[in-house]
C-alpha cells in the first residue's frame, strides 16, 4: 500500500498535483489516461467515439485493474469510479485520495469537455455528471481533499498532511 491514487472530476488537477506530489515524495508518476492511450493506440476521444461510452469504461476498467506499481502517484481519469474491478484493485495497492471541487468552480475551469475525452452519455450535462459521480468518489476515497480556493501548492500540502496522518493512525 505504498501508492497514492488520485481520483476526482476532470479539471480538478489530478495530473498537475500528481506530478508535483510524485517529485516531492520521490515516487514515480503514472497517468492512467496516458496508459489507456498507449495500450489502445488511440486518443481517449477516439476510443469513446469508436467504442461508445460503455466500451470506453470497459477499456478503462481493464487498464486500471492491471496497474502494477510501487511507490507511485497514480492520476486516474474522472470516470475510473465506474469500474468496480479497477477501484477495488487501486484500493488494494494504495491510498485513494479524492480531490473535490464545487460544481461552480469546475464549470468555470472546463471549457472543452468533449475535447478532453470526458465520458458523457448522450444528453448528459456536466452538472448531471457531477451529481452522478460525486457519491462514487466519496464511496471509494480513503482521504478527501477539498480543493476549493486552494492553490496547487496548498492542495499538495494538504494531501501530504492527510497521508502522514493516515500512516500514523
Amino acid at each position: 500500500m505504498n501508492n497514492v491514487i488520485l481520483i476526482g472530476m476532470p479539471g480538478v488537477g489530478k495530473s498537475t498535483a500528481g506530478v508535483v506530489l510524485a517529485k516531492i515524495l520521490g515516487y514515480e508518476f503514472i497517468d492512467s489516461d496516458l496508459l489507456i492511450q498507449k495500450e489502445e493506440q488511440r486518443l481517449l476521444a477516439e476510443i469513446i467515439e469508436q467504442d461508445g461510452v460503455d466500451g470506453f469504461i470497459a477499456v478503462e476498467n481493464r487498464v486500471n485493474a492491471s496497474i502494477e506499481a510501487e511507490r507511485s502517484v497514480i492520476a486516474t481519469g474522472g470516470s475510473v469510479v465506474y469500474g468496480e474491478e479497477a477501484m477495488e484493485h487501486l484500493r488494494k495497492i494504495g491510498t485513494v485520495v479524492y480531490l473535490r471541487l464545487s460544481y461552480r468552480t469546475l464549470d468555470r475551469r472546463l471549457h472543452n469537455i468533449k475535447g478532453r475525452g470526458v465520458v458523457l452519455r448522450e444528453g448528459q450535462s456536466l452538472a448531471d455528471l457531477y451529481e452522478e459521480r460525486t457519491p462514487l468518489y466519496e464511496k471509494y476515497a480513503d482521504i478527501v481533499i477539498d480543493e476549493e480556493e486552494l492553490s496547487i501548492e496548498e492542495t499538495i500540502e494538504n494531501i501530504q498532511k492527510a497521508l502522514y496522518k493516515a500512516d500514523n493512525c
